[in-house]
């Protein structure tokens, strides 16, 4: 599938003495929407690796960047992540960058700002509340169906 890169000194801080079963823990919590099937989680320095079967594209993806949005991880690797369903789901990756929110977001990508909601409906694995996000943080932004 690829890699994502990420901002290593960015993100939600895990506690723990392992963090490979707390970043599989993080993913898993979203198991309801996006399930990955034998999920394995490997960390080496500020890169995670990533093995499971995935449902489609859009779940890795999200998978991905669950692990991508936790302190210290600089880059997401799939090894041996398969999807179930080939087909894409036609998306951006964006990094959020100092004074945006989501409706200056919405406006950028689609010439409307109260299309946020459609950003945040995209993100809830990675945005719990559409007024809290952070700079650097990275998101997914949706393609509009016409």
């Amino acid at each position: 599938m690829g890699f994502f890169d990420f901002l290593a000194d960015t993100g939600k801080k895990i506690f723990g003495d392992n963090e490979e079963v707390e970043i599989k823990k993080e993913i898993e919590e979203n198991n309801a929407t996006m399930p990955i099937e034998n999920l394995e989680v490997k960390k080496e320095g500020e890169t995670v690796i990533l093995k499971g079967v995935a449902n489609n594209s859009e779940d890795a993806s999200k998978a991905a960047l669950i692990a991508g949005n936790i302190k210290g991880v600089s880059k997401v690797v799939f090894d041996d992540l398969s999807v179930k369903d080939e087909s894409r789901v036609e998306e951006e990756i964006y990094t959020i960058k100092s004074g945006d929110n989501l409706s200056k977001i919405a406006k950028k990508f689609y010439g409307d700002a109260n299309k946020y909601m459609t950003i945040f409906e995209a993100n809830r694995e990675v945005i719990k509340d559409p007024d809290k996000i952070y700079v650097g943080q990275t998101i997914r932004i949706p393609k509009l169906e016409k």
